[in-house]
């Protein structure tokens, strides 16, 4: 059973989505103010937290960031009534892992959460491994698939869940290239053309997180005029 807490304080919406997702068999978890919601989040475990961009005491960008910034890797999937291309810029930048414009398609909404877990179940099938089978280790970096951990020099680094699926990417393929816009295809899908950007994003917190001295990245290398690729030597 998937555990997913709501963040939204229209109502209806939030029952409409309770209502469906229940029937995928989720246990749901509702709060309809920004800093109830947070609470929740920074309290319990979740599956999917579905994030309003405009709620009551704290709005969703600062919850996305507060959560973030709290090394909480829960997948986020953010909602609002915006449409500027600012504000997708923004969510995705601050974490959030897909973004949905209201009013929006139920079925649509409910495709978009199947297609999270199921590329959450079945990420760790579809990535080869050296060494144990199901995890990479290089140098003092370790990557394990099955408990989706990674700890430097037996720390634990905590990584959101696109962290985490682009460092994965680039370790299990050390040496190879890939473009920006690969990796936005790969690891966030086609909808999000167009936002390369928000890889350069994510490959920056990752390497804030990992690479001992950022001037000279030791494991996330950049192949200049391509994109970016994982040290082969390591």
């Amino acid at each position: 059973m998937k555990k997913i807490l709501i963040i939204e304080d229209d109502v209806q919406i939030v029952e409409l989505l309770t209502i469906h997702l229940q029937d995928m068999d989720c246990q749901i978890t509702k709060a309809h103010d920004g800093k109830m919601g947070l609470d929740i989040a920074l309290n319990n475990s979740f599956d999917l937290i579905i994030l309003d961009l405009m709620l009551p005491s704290m709005d969703g960008l600062e919850i996305c960031r507060k959560l973030r910034g709290k090394e909480i890797a829960t997948t986020i999937l953010m909602l609002t009534a915006k449409a500027e291309e600012i504000d997708k810029i923004i969510g995705l930048e601050m974490g959030a892992d897909d973004y949905m414009t209201k009013p929006f398609s139920i079925r649509e909404l409910l495709a978009r959460i199947k297609a999270m877990f199921r590329r959450m179940d079945r990420f760790s099938e579809q990535t080869n491994f050296t060494n144990n089978g199901n995890s990479i280790k290089a140098g003092a970096l370790i990557i394990d698939n099955d408990k989706r951990k990674v700890s430097l020099q037996d720390k634990r680094i905590d990584l959101s869940p696109k962290e985490f699926e682009l460092l994965n990417l680039l370790a299990s393929h050390p040496g190879k290239s890939y473009s920006r816009t690969q990796l936005l295809n790969l690891i966030w899908g086609y909808e999000f053309q167009g936002y390369e950007h928000t890889v350069n994003s994510h490959i920056n917190r990752l390497r804030n997180k990992i690479e001992p001295d950022l001037q000279n990245p030791q494991y996330i290398l950049t192949t200049w005029g391509v994109g970016y690729r994982f040290n082969e030597e390591i």
